[in-house]
């Protein structure tokens, strides 16, 4: 059944440059604190969905050109969502909910934690203050960053999709991709994104396959508020 709901989901996402990877909500949740659990049994399948860089060009800019008039909000956000509730019609006879990167709960925490969702999936790698064996910041306040083996940090972590209603107890959890090996290079990318993230050189800590473009780049270096000019828009759009 997973099989088969993951080639829907490739099929669907693929031509977007979105990714879809599966995992168990149990391993999710086994790696949290109660406070962050998924609210579903343990072999209850999910998919995180990610972003490519050729996310950009094939889906957002077809999307703004279409939609022109109703965006409203965040053009990435709103092309996102509009996609993924188009995936759902692909499933009629199965309850799918969607959870996005950016909600939250009226608690103030997160729907979910991406990045958890990113390694227990197998698709990139979480790096943490844990995996640094000679921790050199002190009392510093130290955020971990996902690495992609193909991307390095030039892609997103966008949604999740929870199909309540499949069990998958036989499912087997792939180990992502460590692809940031040594104690240096896991200092030296915690350090670039956390105190130096703006210039963007911890995305390139490995050596990438594909990155944004420098179109790309300019879209998310501006100010959300400036955004929909580059993409042509104008303010009234807003």
């Amino acid at each position: 059944m997973e099989r088969r709901v993951a080639e829907r989901l490739s099929g669907a996402l693929g031509p977007l440059g979105l990714e879809a990877h599966a995992f168990k909500v149990g391993w999710y949740n086994a790696v949290l604190q109660p406070a962050f659990h998924l609210p579903y049994p343990d072999d209850t399948l999910a998919f995180v969905v990610l972003s490519a860089p050729s996310m950009f060009d094939k889906a957002l800019k077809p999307f703004v050109n279409k939609e022109r008039l109703k965006i409203i909000r965040d053009p990435v956000d709103q092309c996102v969502s509009h996609h993924l509730s188009r995936v759902k019609e692909k499933f009629p006879d199965q309850r799918v909910d969607v959870m996005f990167d950016y909600e939250i709960l009226p608690s103030r925490k997160p729907k979910f934690l991406a990045q958890t969702a990113a390694h227990v999936a197998g698709a990139a790698y979480y790096y943490q203050r844990k995996d640094v064996k000679l921790d050199p910041w002190g009392k510093k306040k130290i955020y971990g960053v996902c690495i992609h083996p193909k991307y390095g940090g030039w892609f997103a972590i966008r949604a999740l999709l929870v199909f309540p209603d499949i069990q998958v107890p036989f499912l087997e959890q792939p180990a992502p991709v460590d692809c940031v090996s040594t104690d240096e290079k896991r200092i030296e990318l915690l350090e670039q994104f956390n105190f130096h993230w703006q210039d963007g050189r911890y995305r390139d800590i490995i050596e990438v396959k594909e990155r944004y473009s420098e179109e790309q780049k300019a879209y998310f270096a501006t100010p959300p508020a400036e955004r929909l000019r580059l993409l042509g828009l104008t303010q009234e759009a807003q």
